[in-house]
């Protein structure tokens, strides 16, 4: 469905070009979901943009790479095109639904006006579509929800809403981007098992952007896990969670608030993300890294090849 090949992006800071992903790639086929993971400040968010093109005219660059859909190079593709693209073939749902409605229009004046900029419909039957889209996602009393504004709804139901906007169009690639942020534990557990049930009854592909191992287990078929910019192990999910290849994926997992001893201290990772434009020569890892020598500082690290893929010296026995 959608290919990236060796994507590259970097950010403006201060009049600057400062690289904050690099050479990126991974597929998203028809039916399955592809989690990307890892700490807050790796580029995921940033990777997920681009698969849409969104950012680039807002100090975001793309330095080499390419983004393709059905084999089309998306940076190719004029502005009508585009248009038509962002939502009618890829979708995507951002992470603050507190913020991504309009809150001086009504659910339904937002929603008829995607479903029209996509499909050849009149204000009747979009409206239509609308009430069998708020359906689908779940929402009780559609047809009152319409009437209402943003601000009348809680952040579970703007959620299912702009999921309810993201496949108003029949997308065929979904992107999910931390989609549960700042929702309670109970509403989070309701938003991935809908999602889970929409992207297996609609055949979607879907990349879910997220920092919670407890998510991908639950979600996703394959996991590629990023660190300051780089993908540092990609593999399925079960042979991820069996044999963690890169000592950054053992690390994450081990934070999870489920291995924590009850009464101690929940595990951590000691030190940070190197930021953009402060990266080390060698491995980003080694600095935060038990297994680090001279030979991960000396040079960049390559992304080995293979079903499990692994950007380290010295992996993990039994990967």
């Amino acid at each position: 469905m959608l290919k990236v090949q060796n994507i590259s992006l970097s950010v403006q800071v201060d009049g600057a070009w400062v690289q904050a992903v690099r050479d990126v790639s991974f597929t998203l086929q028809q039916g399955r979901v592809l989690a990307l993971v890892g700490e807050s400040g790796c580029g995921k968010s940033l990777t997920a943009q681009a698969l849409l093109r969104l950012g680039e005219h807002q100090g975001v660059r793309r330095d080499h790479g390419d983004v393709l859909l059905r084999g089309e190079s998306i940076f190719a593709f004029d502005r009508e095109r585009l248009r038509r693209m962002r939502g009618g073939q890829v979708a995507m749902v951002f992470q603050e639904p507190m913020t991504a409605l309009n809150p001086v229009f009504t659910i339904e004046s937002q929603m008829v006006d995607v479903i029209r900029n996509h499909l050849p419909l009149g204000k009747r039957e979009a409206r239509a579509r609308a009430l069998k889209l708020l359906a689908d996602v779940e929402l009780d009393e559609p047809e009152q929800l319409l009437g209402r504004y943003p601000g009348e709804l809680s952040g579970g139901m703007r959620q299912r809403v702009l999921i309810a906007m993201a496949l108003s169009a029949d997308a065929e690639v979904l992107v999910a981007d931390e989609p549960t942020t700042a929702l309670d534990v109970s509403v989070q557990k309701k938003i991935l098992a809908l999602l889970r049930s929409l992207q297996r009854s609609r055949n979607l592909a879907l990349l879910l952007v997220t920092h919670d191992f407890g998510v991908v287990a639950e979600m996703a078929d394959e996991v590629a896990v990023m660190y300051a910019g780089e993908i540092v192990e990609q593999a399925e999910v079960h042979a991820l969670f069996d044999h963690p290849a890169h000592p950054y994926t053992q690390a994450l997992m081990a934070c999870r608030p489920d291995r924590a001893a009850r009464g101690e201290a929940l595990p951590m990772i000691g030190g940070q993300v190197p930021s953009p434009g402060s990266w080390p020569k060698g491995c980003h890892f080694a600095d935060r890294c038990p297994r680090a020598d001279a030979a991960c500082r000396a040079q960049a690290v390559a992304l080995s090849e293979g079903e499990h893929r692994v950007r380290c010296i010295h992996p993990l026995e039994g990967s």
